[in-house]
């Protein structure tokens, strides 16, 4: 039983998912039934992830209670996230001229989907500016951000709490205390709700197929196809080149994520894994302290399967209107994308958000975005799996970068890996 780990757990679940889907393809009763399972595991999720965020923050922060060092790791972090994103978009857009996924499409055969909630959304986040984006960082009230799950004000708070409690000495260190405390409780909740996790995979994936139908695949392949080809020369060309340069190996981390990875893709969600993520870089010989403010920030500035989609949807939409863009509009594009990436942090639905308004603002049609709506589940998953490996990989350049990585620490982690794998 023991080598029926997690992973196994849930690829099982995935097929299974995939198989009752299909057999129940506009069933209403069976995707009724499944529904509710994949909404719990999901609220299970967004339930633990706003606590080990603030928990987890205060606890490095106040460890290292320096704000030099805290400001050159930000500044440090907020770099390299531009260069990889920037990175990913580019090759996005030189992976959509390559497969040109969009051109000779019949939409005729195509199904649209509703995306009227996107576009209201669109508008709202259109209208804030980036100056607003910027004010938004700042929480006016710390219960109303962690209430809706707002990870970047969250952060801010976090940390400038932990400076406070760093600050005060020996005042600080029952409410130190109180939040490692909180930390270790909420490690444990997060290994009870990953026991729930297959079933959550087998819902979630169940009602995807049961209401859209592998035939939906068929139209689109092409689109899904280019978006998955270059996810994976993404991961193993450039991030690979990225692990290689900091000291480590992409089929490494590759290895140690395996569990993480499976969850993110089959859930499409990066918040099942956070904690775990966090979890794990720690144990790979990454400080608490860079871990804790990394990844979390990550998760809003550098998410590279996200930036690499939204510019293949970008083109896609072009394309699929007939609408040649020239190189200097494809790098206006990219200019764009560089700054509606970043500036659509916490929105719901961000990925579809980023490309209405990347849209909007070339003047491209809108109502291409409905045609992949149907989809955007499937290529939702390849690119969560992608913004988890970026994260990690994050986590552990910044590690190297300040000096602090323990390589003894990680070397003795893989053999562990290993030896499980073996029994």
């Amino acid at each position: 039983m023991k080598k029926f780990g997690l992973a196994t757990q849930i690829f099982v679940a995935l097929i299974l998912g995939i198989s009752v889907g299909a057999v129940f393809h506009g069933n209403e009763t069976a995707m009724a039934i499944m529904a509710p399972i994949g909404d719990i595991f999901i609220h299970l999720i967004k339930m633990i992830v706003v606590p080990i965020v603030i928990a987890a923050l205060v606890v490095s922060i106040a460890g290292v209670g320096d704000m030099k060092k805290l400001g050159k790791l930000g500044g440090k972090t907020i770099l390299y996230f531009e260069i990889v994103t920037t990175i990913a978009i580019a090759i996005g857009l030189l992976a959509a001229n390559l497969f040109h996924p969009g051109s000779g499409l019949d939409t005729s055969n195509l199904e649209k989907s509703d995306i009227s909630n996107y576009e209201e959304t669109t508008k709202t986040a259109e209208s804030q500016g980036f100056a607003e984006s910027i004010v938004h960082i700042v929480p006016k009230n710390i219960f109303e951000s962690m209430a809706q799950g707002d990870l970047l004000p969250i952060i801010f708070f976090s940390v400038l709490f932990g400076l406070g409690i760093a600050a005060i000495g020996e005042k600080g260190k029952p409410v130190l205390g109180f939040f490692e405390g909180v930390l270790e409780a909420m490690f444990w909740v997060t290994n009870q709700v990953m026991k729930f996790a297959p079933f959550g995979v087998f819902a979630l994936i169940g009602v995807t197929v049961a209401k859209f139908g592998i035939v939906t695949l068929i139209p689109l392949g092409k689109l899904v196809l280019a978006v998955y080809v270059t996810m994976v020369f993404f991961v193993f060309v450039v991030l690979g080149i990225i692990a290689k340069m900091s000291g480590t190996s992409i089929f490494v981390l590759l290895k140690v994520l395996k569990d993480e990875l499976i969850l993110a893709f089959t859930t499409a969600s990066s918040e099942a894994v956070l904690p775990r993520l966090m979890d794990k870089m720690e144990k790979f010989g990454c400080p608490k302290s860079i871990t804790s403010f990394v990844i979390p920030t990550g998760y809003t500035f550098n998410l590279d399967g996200s930036s690499i989609y939204q510019a293949i949807a970008s083109l896609f939409v072009a394309q699929m209107y007939g609408i040649d863009l020239s190189i200097t509009q494809q790098i206006t594009l990219l200019l764009v994308l560089m700054v509606t990436s970043k500036g659509m942090a916490g929105v719901p639905g961000a990925s579809f958000v980023v490309i209405l308004t990347t849209l909007g603002s070339m003047g491209l049609p809108l109502e291409g975005v409905a045609f992949i709506a149907g989809i955007d589940r499937i290529l939702d998953m390849v690119r969560t799996a992608v913004n988890v490996v970026g994260n990690s990989l994050a986590a552990i350049v910044m590690s190297k970068w300040e000096g602090e990585f323990n390589q003894e620490k990680a070397n003795h982690y893989v053999d562990s890996i290993k030896q499980s794998d073996v029994a």
